[in-house]
């Protein structure tokens, strides 16, 4: 499919400008706002062939089926837009599902901390448990061991002192890597550094990875605690007495370091510790390697409650629910005029219908609170990153006038925005006129 840049002339005309094409960096810039679904489609696929013989055909229909097809609203550039529509599965380990679930839990941690801060005065810590890694046949009972572990560790007096509530989340990862990589020991790519442990065994990068083909399981908690917390002696833990007690508590002296530190404030809620709570319970690059790694993942995690609220962060969860804190949430100020809608191809996700949202719309799509967390910006910041590279100004669509005019011939690939008459335009072919219908030149 060919395409024509056109741009607006002071007497409101179409001047051709030159060819473009699909691989141009439009189309790159355009395709920003299904990065992460395109991303996650194909796991979607892997794991439905892999789940098939773990649920009935119904269930892995409609993993197979999720979100085949979905509706967006976005904005006049069709950069900036959220999923108002799709065939969702809501599978635990389905990648597409996962991720839009971590954002929305993401924003919800970001909220009653803030709840918790303003009403109670708490701070809070962040702690990450863990434990040598596993053997797959062993992974079930270590999840059980964790818990009966966590609930011993709640239970000693230093903890429940400070304790006024918490959120805990289950997390397990599988070692792949055949031998030491930088990464690994680094702590690269959201792994945790490992150079220490590995110096330790007296081992370096390329040598062979004693944790090959093993399982981590390990637990992200927030604690919320009172302020005194980090001016009293007689309350605050020390490092060392966290790593004890976690030794006890899990009844292994080769543990060898836990993670303890203060919550900063983010005012933003992106990233940090929500981020770290809310993310997914496994990596889809881990259970999907192949059917083996992923029977041992789907088995442990079965029937498991994967993220627990304790206390007070119980009770603002209840309050979250029924929408009691939603004056903490922040307000939408993205203005949604258009409604896109895509259908899974195959390889990617090809847009089926594009049009501008009615009046009546409008109103009910604009104008309200923030429902997820944009945990890492990857949408926004690829597009700015991508205008830095080439020095472009943001292209807009043309007025309503010369939409009208030229809609009986060229299909606009951007919907018109207000005040944009002297903006650039963008036309393609028409899929559904014949050839002939269409210039060769664009309208004078």
């Amino acid at each position: 499919m060919l395409f024509w840049k056109c741009r607006a002339t002071k007497n409101n005309q179409l001047s051709k400008t030159r060819r473009y094409t699909p691989g141009g960096a439009y189309s790159r810039r355009r395709s920003i706002l299904l990065t992460k679904y395109n991303e996650k489609k194909p796991k979607n696929q892997d794991l439905a062939k892999m789940i098939d013989k773990h649920v009935n055909d119904k269930t892995a229909e409609r993993i197979e089926d999720c979100n085949n097809f979905m509706t967006f609203i976005a904005d006049c550039e069709c950069v900036k837009g959220k999923q108002i529509g799709g065939s969702s599965c809501n599978n635990r380990l389905c990648p597409i599902c996962m991720f839009r679930m971590s954002r929305k839990d993401a924003l919800k941690i970001h909220v009653m901390m803030r709840y918790l801060e303003d009403v109670y005065g708490l701070v809070f810590v962040m702690a990450s448990f863990t434990a040598p890694n596993v053997k797959g046949v062993n992974l079930k009972d270590e999840i059980s061991r964790y818990g009966k572990a966590f609930k011993n560790l709640e239970k000693r007096k230093d903890v429940s002192t400070i304790n006024k509530g918490y959120i805990r989340k289950l997390e397990v990862t599988y070692n792949s890597n055949e031998t030491i990589t930088h990464d690994m020991w680094h702590g690269l790519n959201g792994r945790p550094p490992m150079g220490e442990y590995f110096a330790r065994k007296g081992l370096s990068i390329g040598d062979v990875n004693p944790n090959y083909d093993t399982y981590h399981t390990h637990y992200h908690v927030i604690f919320a605690v009172n302020k005194s917390y980090f001016k009293h002696k007689e309350y605050y833990i020390k490092h060392e007495t966290w790593l004890t007690m976690w030794r006890e508590a899990m009844n292994d002296n080769s543990i060898t370091q836990v993670d303890i530190r203060r919550v900063k404030k983010n005012p933003n809620g992106k990233g940090g510790s929500a981020s770290e709570i809310a993310k997914y319970v496994a990596k889809d690059s881990d259970y999907l390697i192949n059917q083996e790694v992923f029977d041992v993942f789907y088995t442990a995690l079965k029937g498991r409650q994967l993220i627990t609220y304790n206390k007070l962060f119980k009770d603002a969860n209840k309050k979250y629910k029924a929408g009691e804190l939603d004056h903490y949430k922040t307000l939408d100020t993205t203005e949604y005029v258009n409604m896109l809608h895509y259908a899974w191809g195959g390889k990617t996700y090809n847009e089926t219908e594009r049009r501008q949202l009615t009046e009546e719309e409008k109103k009910e799509f604009n104008g309200h609170l923030v429902n997820e967390a944009d945990m890492s910006d990857d949408q926004i910041k690829g597009c700015h990153e991508y205008e830095k590279k080439t020095n472009t100004n943001n292209e807009r669509c043309n007025s309503d006038n010369q939409q009208q005019q030229y809609n009986g011939i060229l299909r606009p690939n951007r919907l018109p925005c207000k005040n944009a008459s002297n903006a650039r335009i963008r036309y393609s072919q028409r899929p559904d006129i014949s050839i002939r219908q269409i210039p060769s030149k664009p309208p004078p």
